[in-house]
């Protein structure tokens, strides 16, 4: 349903994104990840229509972001990162000033109200002044507002920011019932939780597109080198690192003390196994080898091995 195709943003002689594309298709629940200043907010400004692009254009079926915004903005619904929640207003009432600004009144507007009260369950605040709900009620009230007009696509911009636990598993479970009848595009610095939500990621790195899968994709995609660790006692850390000469595939990352013993951090290419020779060398000089183990790679890994970096949550342009 959404074609991005060659979208940059400029800042000056700053680039924020850079020349970036990727399709995205009904029905699909996408996260979209990055540090800090990677660009994730930026394209997702862009593809709203919130801000302009310097080169590129998102096209939603027969319409495109620079000919037809506002007839884009009619199809999406946009939660940014800063949810603009007016907190002197009743919730019906906010409600209700999105919807008349989307020309939703009268019964459409008591109808669509009815649904996205339900679909964001806020019956128990609906008549409550905004700036007296918790987090986690403000968060799903922006939702509704997102929602007012049955958008076909979301764009959701860190819609879990400061929620406790419990709510972002309320979100969650809200998001991936969305997305069984709309295209939800959302960014989010918890890894884990574009994990748990999400049917395919996008990560996007100082404004370029560096991976598009499913988690398992990414993650299967990147086991060129295997991780091993190791606990070894009876050992002397000059010996170990002289383990790599007789087993040149074997790359030692990391060597520490843990009491008497050696924790040994060790990488080798996927489809070699060297654990029986490691064995045999460990015999040979009278080590003690008291664990070895293969580690699986995660989303986390991924993330640090495409960026760099682990995000901390700051706000991106």
């Amino acid at each position: 349903m959404i074609q991005i195709d060659n979208l940059s943003k400029n800042y000056g002689d700053v680039q924020a994104v850079d020349s970036i594309s990727f399709s995205l298709g009904d029905g699909e629940i996408v996260g979209f990840l990055g540090a800090n200043g990677a660009g994730k907010s930026t394209t997702l400004k862009m593809i709203t229509g919130y801000i302009s692009p310097t080169s590129g254009n998102v096209h939603i079926g027969d319409k495109n972001i620079i000919d037809d915004c506002i007839e884009i903005q009619k199809m999406v619904g946009y939660l940014p990162e800063l949810n603009p929640l007016y907190a002197e207003m009743k919730v019906h009432e906010y409600l209700k000033f999105h919807a008349s600004i989307r020309e939703i009144t009268g019964n459409k507007f008591t109808d669509a109200l009815k649904k996205v009260v339900k679909e964001c369950s806020l019956q128990g605040v609906v008549h409550r002044t905004v700036g007296n709900c918790s987090k986690g009620y403000k968060q799903r009230i922006g939702l509704a507002a997102a929602m007012i007009h049955d958008p076909k696509i979301l764009i959701l911009d860190e819609p879990v920011t400061g929620l406790d636990p419990n709510q972002i598993v309320e979100i969650r479970a809200l998001i991936k019932k969305l997305g069984k009848e709309k295209l939800v595009l959302m960014s989010s610095h918890i890894l884990q939780e574009i994990q748990a939500t999400v049917d395919r990621i996008i990560i996007i790195d100082e404004g370029k597109i560096v991976a598009d899968g499913t988690s398992e994709e990414l993650i299967s995609g990147s086991q060129g080198m295997t991780q091993l660790n190791l606990e070894i006692s009876n050992a002397d850390e000059n010996s170990i690192q002289d383990m790599k000469a007789t087993m040149p595939g074997v790359n030692i990352k990391d060597i520490s003390k843990k009491g008497e013993n050696f924790n040994v951090h060790l990488e080798y290419a996927s489809g070699t196994d060297p654990r029986k020779d490691i064995f045999n060398h460990a015999v040979e000089q009278s080590w003690i080898l008291t664990e070895m183990t293969v580690t699986e790679k995660n989303l986390e890994d991924i993330f640090r091995n495409l960026t760099g970096k682990i995000d901390n949550g700051a706000t991106d342009e």
